[in-house]
């Protein structure tokens, strides 16, 4: 298989599981306010709310969870957390909600997990 028909497969198996992500989430009592924010300095893949709590996260399809959780590294989170506040500066009435970021794994079997605080700002500058 060439590269750009991997690439390619590779975006609609990412497409589909946020897609998955979202609906799950809604089953848990959250609102979805965005999903595939970008800007100039990342992009986030789904924007959620449950009460006071505006979840920023990061959706990852792999055939483990723990192999989904390590595919998110110190700067994918800088630029994760950098569009996530973009996002918040244009929407003024999220400004009072505690940020959380989380990861939603999807295994090959269509299994998630939902890692709520995954990560923590500040931690990899």
């Amino acid at each position: 298989m060439n590269v750009p028909n991997r690439r390619r497969r590779a975006f609609r198996k990412g497409q589909h599981a946020e897609g998955v992500a979202a609906l799950w989430l809604r089953l848990k009592g959250y609102r979805i306010l965005a999903r595939r924010f970008r800007c100039r300095v990342g992009e986030v893949d789904i924007i959620a709310r449950r009460g006071a709590i505006l979840a920023i996260v990061e959706v990852k399809a792999r055939h483990e969870v723990t192999v989904a959780v390590d595919a998110v590294q110190g700067a994918a989170w800088r630029r994760i957390e950098a569009a996530a506040d973009v996002w918040r500066a244009r929407h003024p009435q999220a400004q009072a909600l505690s940020m959380r970021y989380d990861i939603v794994a999807v295994t090959s079997a269509f299994r998630l997990r939902h890692l709520a605080g995954a990560w923590q700002p500040n931690r990899y500058k």
